[in-house]
């Protein structure tokens, strides 16, 4: 009765570490994918950013120009 008792917690014991273990697994899994969405999400807002930002600098360039130009002598 005493080695059915030690066999019974041993098998428990080994269910409940394969249990954490697929917890653990699992939890990585998720991360993994909430990185590889979060990547996937900023790629296209930097892209989208740097793209404005550079519509921004030409605007100021062709802002500046006209200024200098209106400004400067005519000849």
């Amino acid at each position: 009765m005493a080695q059915e008792t030690t066999s019974n917690v041993a098998q428990s014991l080994n269910d409940l570490m394969g249990a954490v273990g697929k917890i653990g697994q699992v939890q990585v899994e998720v991360l993994t994918s909430v990185l590889n969405s979060a990547a996937s999400a900023i790629e296209p807002v930097s892209k989208t950013a740097v793209e404005l930002i550079g519509n921004v600098a030409n605007a100021a360039t062709q802002a500046v120009q006209g200024v200098a130009s209106a400004i400067a002598p005519k000849k």
